[in-house]
């Protein structure tokens, strides 16, 4: 006689490895094309110089890969690059090319206007002077710890998840995970911006405005996780963590900087916390809050994201002990 069971177990198992499949696919995709179509995506630059000089300047380069942006004096273009208005900028004279960067912002583009400005320069048989504004500290010069951090940022909100879901299972310890994501985010995000500053030295700005991005960025990250978890349960934590670590580490841009990445792809990972995240990390860190106002609202609302599946669980939850209530009075 047949086991009934069977065909279920195997539509499951079926159903199990196509999904693990699918989300091996994803997962190369998401690595290597964006890094296969990488370059500089309408990267904002500036330019200083004659009117002749920008003019014709400005009509060569800017396209696809450059936003060529005119400025009265060389001071209105550093200004913009410490705001983070744009990536760096050109200062052309008769005899001089200037090249202004902030290597902290973009190392990629950073590297790419570099070598504009050597063309310019060599047009004008002449060579170019790089001025980096902001760059990475001279303890972590190629920014690897800032790198480094986005990953423990991920996994600081799926470890919470499943550690506060085992402690306090279920549908009464649900108000005691949201409460705990949020503790872990507060002590995690402080923990963090400190190793950064102090013991690896990799950034060298305001310790307490870098540890509040930090903090936002893992409250973020653990409460939506948690809410999906709460609301639609291992499959919506998988379905997080997945968003998060296949499609949000990737393109975050933390490492090179979100105009090195396609448009598309670019402006998805800014929209993910992984990515909003790293953008607040760096404007903090080393623009003293420049450009933090976006970044910080997008994680805002994941944060929102995530109390509200939480909350909206923890309701559903609590109709089925009602009834029973009710039932028992009867």
């Amino acid at each position: 006689m047949s086991n009934p069971t069977q065909p279920t177990t195997g539509r499951k198992l079926t159903l199990v490895v196509l999904g693990l499949a699918a989300m091996i696919t994803t997962m190369l995709c998401a690595f290597a094309l964006p890094s296969l179509h990488s370059g500089p995506r309408r990267v904002p630059v500036g330019v200083v110089g004659p009117e002749e000089t920008t003019k014709a300047l400005r009509q060569s380069a800017d396209g696809d890969a450059w936003d060529v942006r005119l400025y009265p004096t060389t001071a209105a273009l550093q200004t913009a690059v410490k705001d983070r208005d744009i990536a760096g900028g050109l200062a052309v004279t008769a005899h001089d090319v200037d090249v202004y960067t902030a290597t902290a912002g973009g190392p990629s583009a950073t590297s790419a206007l570099t070598a504009l400005g050597d063309s310019v320069a060599a047009q004008h048989t002449t060579r170019a002077t790089i001025h980096d504004l902001v760059p990475f500290t001279k303890d972590d010069p190629r920014g690897a710890g800032l790198t480094a951090a986005l990953l423990p940022m991920i996994f600081g909100g799926i470890f919470p998840v499943l550690i506060l879901g085992s402690v306090f299972p279920g549908h009464r310890g649900l108000r005691t995970r949201i409460t705990g994501a949020l503790l872990f985010s507060l002590v995690a995000g402080a923990a963090i911006a400190a190793v950064l500053q102090f013991a690896t030295h990799s950034v060298d700005g305001n310790y307490w405005l870098t540890a509040l991005g930090l903090i936002l960025g893992t409250a973020a990250l653990s409460t939506t996780l948690l809410g999906l978890h709460a609301l639609l349960g291992m499959a919506g934590f998988a379905l997080g963590g997945a968003l998060m670590m296949l499609l949000g580490n990737p393109l975050s841009g933390l490492a090179t900087g979100p105009h090195w990445l396609p448009t598309g792809w670019a402006a998805l990972g800014q929209l993910l916390p992984p990515g909003a995240s790293g953008s607040l990390l760096r404007s903090n860190a080393f623009f003293d809050g420049s450009g933090a106002g976006l970044p910080a609202l997008t994680l805002t609302v994941w944060v929102g994201i995530g109390v509200a599946f939480a909350l909206l669980a923890d309701r559903r939850g609590m109709r089925p002990a009602t009834t029973r209530a009710v039932s028992a009075a009867l």
